[in-house]
């Protein structure tokens, strides 16, 4: 699989419709990185990671994926943006991370079958195939997706808030495999609201208040001062503001 290029956010405005939730981001995530994307509530993280994911079109700027496409990058949404009222076992939510290699309608071969297989164990839910993922507790439909995640097999991984309402145990198997990706060159990218664990396995952080608050080393970037003007940012937001002109729009204006 070849290694993409680094991720480039270059003057990037994200919003819906066509108000501002991000404004004018810029900075690099250098292959094989692991940054977190942290800040308060409604300080635009999980916007920035649909936007890397390709389901959010900027506003105004632009994403560089390195010479990989939206197609190419695994997502992880929040577990509360999951439906699990349709009718699925573990097994085949699982295999549908091959979907892009199969195609919609195509059938699983041997190969694909022992994968996910693999994956199952590979997050410890072995034996627990043909559950249905609605009988699943929170730790173990999290643990699911990321079995979905290792079948996707791609080399960038965003993760949205992947350690919330889980427990200690799913939590420290789940950095375990964070750790391992992260051995072998992949890109990982992860909204977290607990910064002990920002500073635990993510050396790099995007302090994040609906603009670049800190963007380096973990450690300098979540200290007191940095995490005080991002609240007083996000406090200051203003829900009125006006909308925002397209790119080709503001040109044409002036």
């Amino acid at each position: 699989m070849a290694s993409p290029g680094p991720i480039r956010l270059v003057n990037l405005t994200l919003g819906y419709d066509r108000r501002p939730a991000v404004h004018h981001l810029e900075g690099e995530i250098a292959p094989g990185a692991a940054l977190a994307v942290c800040g308060p509530n409604g300080a635009g993280k999980s916007t920035l990671l649909k936007a890397l994911a390709g389901l959010l079109p900027p506003l105004g700027g632009r994403i560089e994926r390195g010479g990989a496409t939206a197609r190419e990058i695994a997502y992880l949404p929040q577990l509360v943006d999951i439906d699990r009222s349709f009718p699925i076992n573990v097994r085949d939510f699982v295999a549908m991370g091959a979907m892009r290699r199969v195609g919609l309608f195509g059938r699983l071969d041997a190969g694909e079958r022992e994968r996910a297989a693999q994956a199952i164990d590979r997050v410890g839910l072995a034996g627990m195939e043909d559950r249905p993922i609605d009988t699943l507790s929170g730790g173990q439909m999290q643990r699911v997706l990321f079995a979905r995640l290792i079948v996707q097999d791609q080399r960038v991984i965003l993760l949205d808030e992947p350690f919330g309402a889980i427990d200690e145990a799913t939590t420290d198997d789940l950095l375990g495999l964070i750790a391992q990706w992260r051995g072998e060159g992949r890109t990982i990218v992860a909204v977290l609201h607990e910064l002990d664990l920002a500073r635990r396995a993510f050396p790099q952080t995007l302090l994040l208040a609906r603009e670049r608050i800190a963007w380096g080393e973990t450690g300098a970037t979540l200290c007191a001062d940095n995490l005080a003007r991002a609240r007083a940012m996000s406090e200051a937001y203003d829900r009125q503001a006006r909308e925002c002109l397209r790119d080709e729009e503001a040109a044409h204006a002036h």
